[in-house]
């Protein structure tokens, strides 16, 4: 979450005179920080998480699951808790320090970061899983009896009827920052930043926020007169509904900001290795989005797609009408394509493979903004992105911090950076710290279980090594990246959509067949070692074997393609496994063609796809065999999930509302389904509820109760 400042918050009237002020000071301080770390190197791989929660109360006898809406009371207890040395006790040995707790938008929303950074070393990535859990059995163990912890991106009856979702009831009012005839300010963070954020965006825009999504089309669908009624469940809709197609319809920014994710910041040795990391996760945060989606319902009823991105994006676009080109240029300086929340526009590394015909759609820049970076030294990539952002307008501002000394403070440079929510953050260091330039990966959508934010944080770490060790690109069109985002979020998008990507991603002067390892080499580790996670060598050798033996026979030795890459045999384009098409001669001289997730994960061709990339990272240092063998529990998800042999979390929450014995082919979720699914998804983490379809066979969960 951005800056939480105290003070006494402007209107949008008091906040648009300052525009200015605060964007020529904005770059000022930018300045100062550029000119201390230009060239200076920061410390390296250091990385975090932040998962986000809803805090969910149960009541039994009527069969309901509604939002907490506790979190200042349950944050006060949390920040006493970690502050008790009697919390160590419970800590695993594999966690460093004891986590930290912070507030989200929502105010049934809670967000937890580990206590100090993890390195990259193949060791500290297998405690993550550990870490994460921890936070959750902190957060249960001082719940309520009725009140639980769960991991779900959208809660599905969000706005579902006046009072009906909320612990206590909240309703709509006229008179609160949104005017939503959904929601009320009660269920947003009282801190001044969010209501002003919510009214500000609203007033900006000339009207409320105007959110729709696909609805899922069912037998007793009740469809409004006019509009199509087709069943759904044949080809996905466009995750934007075009005219004439039911829709759900919501109307405030709580229904964006107040779902849940999953995003890691990455801490780089310097702005060069920063910016290059940043161009390469560009393409790959679609390609995370459709892997993770986990959204499926909205203010109860089941949505035509899987993913939140369009709704966060709708919920804070606060664009006129002249901006949206729905009038022409008069009062505003600029026609704007997209929301302050959205895919990434622009490349900004000095790369020479960063081509200028990548930057295919229109992104408008505040020149005198560019060229004041540029007169300061800034190459013209990374100028031009920071001008992209400039454009926008401050949103929040107090009134105790309008004049600020701007050697000491990023305070205005962060009200634009931290209100442009794109997929990928590049992020300055920080006044007075230690901390260096970073990058932030944000597309992914929260998972049910810790296994599963563990093992997509930790593949997305190690792919940031591999981008880093190999020197790899994937640079491609903008355009094709923004159509990837729209296709990762249709329903099932995993598993039916195919997706532009990069085929050629090593260096040009790299071999055709560079002799990277990139087989996984399944292998069991020594019985007598100890796994990071606490359970005995043998236990994790057993588990492993388990995995293998349910993909397939046991591997021989990975086989040498002509590619000249090493394979695991049970890698998609291994001929015993793969039904995906050779190329054709024509794609073989496109270096931009149209991917499965499967075929962009695990490979096809001479293209080693990103899991193949991260085995010949992993192959290329040295790691011992436990600590392989536990990484390969984790990659095994992405891999198998990528391949369609473990569903989505949204494919798995659709099926459920769908299969419920109270679900009347209407499309709504009911309280009692709503409540059935909050249970579920609980027992799921916990491991009382098999879910080998999402999970494989061998998930391990927190435990019977879930607490410390």
């Amino acid at each position: 979450m951005g800056l939480l400042a105290l003070g006494t918050p402007l209107d949008w009237p008091e906040t648009k005179l300052l525009a200015e002020h605060i964007r020529t000071h904005g770059i000022t301080q930018f300045l100062h920080t550029w000119n201390r770390w230009k060239d200076s190197p920061g410390k390296g791989l250091l990385w975090g998480d932040e998962i986000e929660y809803m805090v969910v109360s149960f009541d039994d006898e009527k069969k309901k699951a509604l939002l907490s809406l506790r979190q200042t009371e349950i944050l006060t207890k949390l920040q006493s808790v970690t502050l008790d040395p009697a919390l160590e006790k419970h800590k695993p040995a594999s966690c460093a320090t004891i986590p930290t707790f912070h507030p989200e938008y929502g105010r049934y929303m809670l967000e937890s970061t580990p206590g100090c950074p993890f390195t990259g070393n193949p060791r500290d990535l297998v405690t993550v899983e550990a870490d994460m859990r921890f936070r959750r059995q902190i957060i249960r163990s001082y719940l309520k009896p009725h009140e639980l912890p769960v991991t779900v991106t959208s809660w599905p009856r969000l706005g579902a009827d006046e009072g009906g979702f909320t612990e206590p009831p909240t309703f709509p009012s006229e008179k609160s920052s949104s005017k939503s005839q959904y929601v009320g300010d009660e269920i947003t963070n009282p801190h001044a930043r969010f209501p002003t954020l919510t009214a500000n965006i609203r007033q900006r825009r000339g009207s409320l926020v105007d959110i729709r999504l696909p609805l899922f089309i069912d037998v007793n669908t009740e469809v409004p007169e006019g509009m199509k009624k087709e069943l759904s469940g044949g080809v996905p809709p466009p995750a934007k509904p075009p005219a004439g197609m039911p829709y759900i319809h919501m109307d405030a920014m709580a229904f964006g900001m107040g779902c849940s994710c999953l995003q890691i910041t990455f801490q780089a040795w310097n702005v060069e290795e920063a910016s290059r990391v940043y161009d390469a996760l560009v393409p790959i945060a679609p390609i995370m989005l459709a892997l993770t989606a986990a959204s499926p319902a909205y203010r109860g009823y089941l949505a035509d797609v899987d993913a939140r991105w369009n709704v966060i994006a709708a919920s804070v676009d606060d664009r006129t009408e002249e901006e949206r080109g729905l009038k022409p240029l008069k009062n505003d300086r600029y026609l704007i394509p997209k929301s302050r929340y959205d895919s990434v526009s622009l490349y900004i590394s000095n790369d020479p493979r960063n081509l200028p015909e990548y930057q295919d759609t229109h992104v408008p820049i505040d020149q005198g903004v560019k060229e004041r970076l540029m007169e300061n030294g800034l190459e013209e990539p990374l100028a031009t992105h920071i001008a992209h952002l400039y454009i926008r307008d401050p949103l929040v501002q107090f009134s105790e911090t309008i004049d600020q000394y701007d050697e000491q403070s990023m305070d205005h440079f962060e009200n634009i950076q931290s209100t442009n929510w794109q997929t990928i953050r590049f992020k300055p260091p920080p006044v007075n710290s230690p901390i260096g330039w970073r990058v932030e990966f944000r597309s992914m959508e929260v998972q049910m279980t810790d296994f599963e934010n563990a093992a997509f944080s930790i593949f997305i770490v190690l792919l940031s090594r591999a981008i880093i060790s190999f020197d790899l690109g994937f640079y491609m069109p903008i355009s094709q990246v923004d159509e990837n985002m729209q296709k990762a979020q249709q329903r099932d998008g995993a598993r039916v959509n195919k997706y532009a990507f990069r085929r050629a991603v090593f260096p040009a002067n790299t071999p055709r067949t560079p002799a990277y390892d990139m087989s996984s080499r399944p292998v069991s580790p020594p019985r007598s070692a100890s796994t990071p996670n606490g359970r005995s060598s043998s236990v994790a050798s057993a588990q492993h074997s388990r995995q293998t033996s349910a993909a397939g026979p046991s591997s021989p030795r990975p086989t040498r393609f002509n590619n000249g890459f090493s394979r695991d045999p049970h890698a998609r384009d291994s001929s015993r496994a793969s039904t995906c098409p050779s190329p054709t001669d024509e794609e073989e001289e496109e270096e931009i063609v149209e991917m499965t997730i499967d075929e962009v994960i695990n490979g096809r061709g001479d293209y080693p796809g990103l899991m193949g990339l991260v085995n010949a990272y992993l192959n290329s240092v040295n790691v011992d065999l436990a600590t392989k063998c536990e990484l390969r529990r984790y990659l095994d998800l992405i891999k198998y999930r990528a391949k369609g042999e473990l569903i989505t979390p949204a494919s798995w929450i659709r099926n459920f509302i769908v299969t419920h014995p109270k679900y009347n082919k209407d499309s709504k979720v009911t309280d009692e389904i709503n409540y059935d699914l909050a249970k579920a998804i609980d027992e799921i983490e916990r491991g009382v509820r098999l879910a080998p379809e999402l999970l494989g066979r061998n998930y391990v969960g927190s435990g019977e109760t879930g607490c410390l």
